[in-house]
């Protein structure tokens, strides 16, 4: 631990205490601003022959599947499918318990350099949420197999997160179309986050760096996926969400306004 962040914990233990609900920076509704926000990704797929893949969709875990568009053993309890409309076209779809979580439509271009993923996210509440990535090739020849990276998401429908008071100088993050909400405390101790599409492995801690930031680590099955950096703006009206990803040199940078 450097000296700088040895003297951010010592006030984190200061300053934690004497927030309330009344004052505590984070409490408010956010709203995600695309236009400002960075978001980037990563994923590998490697050929494994008879149309079998292992694909690294992210948090370095491969699920090896079988392109026949059947529903296959995947990660955190889903299924998943891959079903090829062509050379240059795959669909992938995800599911929980025979819900579908999230589509895929993948095509690559006709010299093979690029990848477009329109990609759909069935939300709790019976919305959609959607994103268009464009991944360029970073390694591989040809076919979907390769190394595929992406800064040039871009986001298609709103994303709200409602942040309120929890016991004492806890907060509690839900998201009202997922239907998710986590109460947590800034002890380092796990909290989970409940909602119906959430894994039931996963778990997150976190600390109070001082009165306008915080650090989250996601966990599964008690092995970090990401760590979250989350900053208000001193005049309280920007709240600045970076993720960054197991296994991914670039992080996320979602930056919501006060509403």
């Amino acid at each position: 631990m450097s000296r700088a962040a040895a003297k951010l914990l010592v006030l984190t233990c200061l300053v934690a205490p004497l927030l309330s609900a009344a004052d505590d920076p984070f409490v408010g509704k956010w709203k995600l601003n695309p236009d400002k926000s960075t978001l980037t990704d990563e994923m590998k797929v490697e050929a494994l022959g008879g149309n079998k893949y292992a694909l690294d969709l992210g948090g370095g875990t491969p699920e090896t599947v079988v392109a026949d568009g059947t529903d296959q053993p995947g990660i955190m309890g889903t299924t998943l499918a891959v079903t090829a409309q062509g050379p240059n076209a795959w669909t992938v779809v995800r599911k929980r318990d025979g819900r579908t979580l999230v589509t895929g439509d993948w095509k690559l271009s006709d010299d093979g350099k690029t990848l477009t993923d329109h990609f759909t996210a069935n939300q709790a509440d019976g919305s959609t949420f959607r994103l268009d990535y464009v991944y360029e090739r970073t390694a591989g020849a040809s076919g979907f197999a390769g190394t595929w990276d992406s800064s040039s998401e871009k986001v298609n429908s709103p994303f709200e997160l409602q942040i309120g008071p929890y016991d004492g100088d806890g907060l509690s993050f839900s998201n009202e179309a997922q239907k998710t909400i986590q109460n947590m405390k800034f002890d380092g101790k796990d909290y989970v986050t409940v909602g119906p599409n959430v894994p039931a492995d996963l778990a997150t801690s976190g600390r109070r760096v001082n009165d306008h930031a915080l650090e989250l680590t996601d966990k599964l099955k008690d092995k970090a996926v990401d760590t979250q950096n989350i900053e208000v703006s001193a005049d309280l009206k920007t709240l600045t969400l970076t993720v960054h990803k197991v296994g991914q040199s670039k992080p996320n940078i979602l930056v919501f306004d006060r509403q």
